[in-house]
């Protein structure tokens, strides 16, 4: 199971600056995903690793899809700070 990342869309981005912002300093831990979530990553790096080990990096401007289920681990390298949303 991995996340879409790609670039949003113009609606998205307006879209997005209603939904509420999640920080978080640079720092490590596990989550699982208990329903779909989708981001507006604003500031930071990040790279998750999921149960297959495979890693995907984010940042500034990438439109972010965890899918529900999925097992991962962050690993904030710069203070993120993004829009979020959960659900479909």
């Amino acid at each position: 199971m991995k996340p879409e990342i790609r670039k949003p869309t113009d609606q998205e981005k307006r879209e997005a600056q209603s939904w509420p912002i999640w920080t978080k300093e640079a720092s490590e831990f596990p989550y699982e995903y208990d329903e779909q979530e989708t981001c507006l990553i604003l500031d930071g790096q990040v790279t998750i690793t999921n149960e297959e080990g495979k890693k995907f990096d984010f940042g500034p401007g990438d439109w972010v899809v965890f899918p529900q289920g999925l097992h991962c681990t962050w690993k904030i390298r710069k203070d993120v700070r993004k829009h979020y949303r959960f659900g479909e």
